[in-house]
């Protein structure tokens, strides 16, 4: 019986899988979005949901706590200082994934997560159109 085993192990032994993970949500802060598999997509939601909660608090404790797991010192400023306050009245619901269709190779779901509030910059055609 697998009772209590969360989680999906995605070919990777626990070290891996928790870097690889760590990694993403890294790469989805710095970046707003990134495109993934969808299995992967749906395990990093939940942490990086997580992370936000802790920067909605906003104390030293909750910036201590996301250190720990993110390790980029530039990108848990930028989750405190920026991504904290887009969030501010929102409970909850920062991120969606978008399913894209399969990947070429391999006919892997893809599917990109991004951040709610995430505008992409066009640049010059958007202020020409």
């Amino acid at each position: 019986m697998r009772h209590g085993k969360s989680g999906r192990k995605l070919g990777r032994n626990s070290s891996h899988r928790q870097a690889m993970f760590r990694n993403m949500v890294t790469s989805l802060f710095e970046h707003e979005r990134i495109v993934t598999t969808e299995q992967r997509a749906k395990e990093v939601r939940p942490i990086a949901e997580k992370m936000i909660t802790l920067a909605k608090r906003g104390d030293l404790h909750a910036r201590r706590q996301a250190l720990s797991y993110i390790r980029s010192k530039s990108v848990v400023a930028k989750l405190f200082d920026e991504i904290s306050d887009q969030y501010a009245d929102r409970a909850g619901g920062y991120t969606r994934i978008i399913r894209t269709g399969t990947r070429r190779g391999d006919a892997a779901p893809m599917a990109i997560i991004e951040l709610v509030e995430y505008q992409e910059d066009l640049g010059e055609e958007a202020e020409d159109s």
